[in-house]
């Protein structure tokens, strides 16, 4: 049973780490899909910049992943009959609640809301992963292309 439960928490940690691969937010790093596409380029000057946090929505696998393994580690080493089975249940709620908050607090991000006023006038805001420092004043590029808009140096 030990083996088991070890098994699924391998799995859980995992599947938060393949999570974390998700199509990136930032300027300097690119998916294959937007690799080699066609950008347009716009330039402009950044005239706000605001930190964010980028929290993806919950993929149910942290609290599938806990609650499975909550209800394992609960049922098998409480109790004996329907006393087993009831610290199961407790054991899997408590463990979905547990699992859900470590997949929030795993994939969780620090981002920026950058404003630029494009040459053309228009005013944008782009919010992107914070791998890359901006300022109020700095001239930028800001790239877009069919399924993203990032802003760059």
């Amino acid at each position: 049973m030990r083996y088991l439960a070890g098994t699924l928490l391998g799995s859980l940690v995992a599947s938060l780490a393949l999570y974390g691969c998700e199509a990136p937010t930032s300027a300097t790093t690119f998916t294959p899909a937007q690799a080699q596409q066609a950008q347009v380029v716009e330039l402009g000057v950044v005239e706000t910049v605001r930190p964010v946090t980028i929290q993806p929505g919950p993929t149910g696998v942290g609290a599938v992943s806990g609650a499975a393994l909550g209800g394992i580690a609960a049922g098998s080493n409480i109790g004996r009959g329907s006393g087993s089975v009831a610290a199961g249940i407790g054991g899997a709620v408590l463990g979905g609640m547990a699992g859900n908050a470590v997949e929030s607090r795993v994939t969780r991000r620090a981002g920026l809301e950058i404003g630029v006023r494009l040459d053309s006038g228009q005013l944008i805001s782009v919010t992107q992963d914070a791998d890359q420092q901006f300022f109020p004043g700095d001239r930028v590029r800001v790239l877009a292309g069919p399924n993203s808009v990032r802003v760059t140096r």
